[in-house]
């Protein structure tokens, strides 16, 4: 391909997105690009503070059942309050408790923190998938949530490479950089997105336009059913860094060559999703969340008869076109099975499906490593990779179309009408 060629695939890719997405994607790249806490908490915790290495587990599981109890709050916050307060709050308040944690010494204290962090900055999430969802058109809505994955991953790889060299000066300088750059998100917030909550109907009571629950959305049988499909692609995902690290480390692997080897998850997202998601965005959704599955499940498989770190970065090339292809095409769904008045409480219910997949995952490798061997988790990843490929054949075989359209034009117009 020639370099006008690329450039005018650019173009097309980055074209046609209303204003208000890009300072969102802003606001998302900046968040990922000052994520260093996560990256260096646990030699933080067993290093600096002289911690166990229990204990340094017990703060990243607090971490986690913040994160899964705040995608249900915060999903309800999104049609509560709005998108813009929700964000607000949420930014806020993680730039308040990741700076307090750099402070706090008690071991007691540190996991009070620990929790509140894993909460507040999880609580975000739903809000900025409904956001993007309301002022992004039906028809770029994968592409839109495909840019966002990359920025995600773009600023995940910059702030895992600038984590060892802050901590490296000062563990203190890296919560205080992170809670200064989380802070500027809000502000980017503050400054430059408008509400996007879809306004209720005229003439409705206000009372009458909360009708959509949390109860609605777990009597949804086939949105809870893509919610348990995501649950079990998470748990393959999570495998990347819970179950490979351990395996490698029982094989011999040094801690620099799985870092060598996952590397090549962040290098790839970076140079092919948006090329990756010119080619799935007018695709069957069904066929692409199949193939992802079982790109996921046997890329993790093939593990078991990876001998080298080179067999092993195959591994890793295979599995991360499956999340390529998952990644904005499994957002893309949720939104179509959403009501516009519900995005909020629908998008905070499939994020728990990855927060609680963080949970399970580490228990779940870790167990059968020790009983039964690395080699049985890579084929249980196959298995599991496998379900869920035939659960999205079966369940999306009858996907929302034309009347899904037709709902989602008068949900735009409310989003134009309410952001104005």
């Amino acid at each position: 391909m020639s370099v006008a060629s690329l450039r005018r695939a650019a173009r097309e890719t980055v074209s046609g997105l209303p204003r208000e997405f890009w300072w969102l994607w802003t606001s998302t790249l900046v968040n990922r690009l000052g994520a260093f806490v996560a990256t260096f908490m646990a030699l933080y915790l067993t290093l600096d503070r002289g911690y166990s290495a229990s204990y340094a587990g017990l703060i990243a599981s607090l971490h986690g059942l913040g994160g899964v109890v705040s995608s249900l709050v915060g999903g309800v916050m999104a049609d509560r309050l709005g998108r813009r307060p929700t964000l607000l709050i949420a930014q806020s308040a993680t730039a308040g408790s990741v700076a307090l944690l750099g402070f706090v010494h008690d071991p007691v204290a540190i996991a009070a923190v620990a929790l509140v962090v894993g909460a507040a900055s999880n609580a975000s999430r739903p809000a900025v998938q409904a956001m993007m969802a309301d002022i992004v058109r039906p028809e770029d809505r994968v592409r839109a949530f495909s840019l966002n994955y990359w920025a995600i991953n773009l600023g995940f790889a910059v702030s895992s490479m600038a984590a060892g060299f802050i901590a490296g000066f000062s563990y203190l300088a890296g919560f205080l950089l992170e809670a200064a750059m989380t802070l500027a998100c809000a502000i980017v917030v503050f400054l430059k997105l408008p509400e996007s909550r879809p306004a209720a109907p005229a003439g409705a009571v206000e009372a009458k336009g909360d009708a959509i629950g949390l109860g609605t959305v777990l009597r949804d049988g086939r949105f809870m059913s893509v919610v348990g499909l995501s649950f079990l692609i998470a748990l393959v995902f999570q495998q990347g860094s819970v179950g490979l690290p351990v395996a490698m480390g029982e094989a011999g692997f040094t801690p620099a060559e799985y870092g060598l080897a996952v590397a090549v998850n962040g290098v790839l997202i970076v140079a092919l999703q948006i090329p990756v998601t010119r080619l799935i965005e007018r695709r069957d959704p069904r066929r692409v969340l199949i193939v992802s599955a079982v790109l996921a499940g046997y890329g993790f498989g093939l593990t078991a008869f990876a001998g080298s770190v080179g067999m092993i970065a195959l591994t890793v090339c295979v599995w991360t076109l499956g999340e390529m292809l998952n990644a904005p095409t499994q957002t893309g769904l949720v939104v179509r099975l959403s009501p516009a008045r519900g995005r909020g409480r629908y998008q905070g219910v499939y994020t728990l499906s990855w927060s609680v997949a963080a949970l399970v995952a580490p228990l779940m490798s870790g167990y059968v490593i020790d009983r039964l061997g690395a080699e049985w988790l890579w084929g249980l990843c196959a298995v599991v990779g496998t379900a869920a490929a035939v659960g999205y054949a079966a369940l999306l075989r009858r996907l929302p179309g034309q009347e899904t359209a037709a709902v989602a034009a008068p949900a735009d117009a409310e989003a134009k009408v309410s952001a104005a």
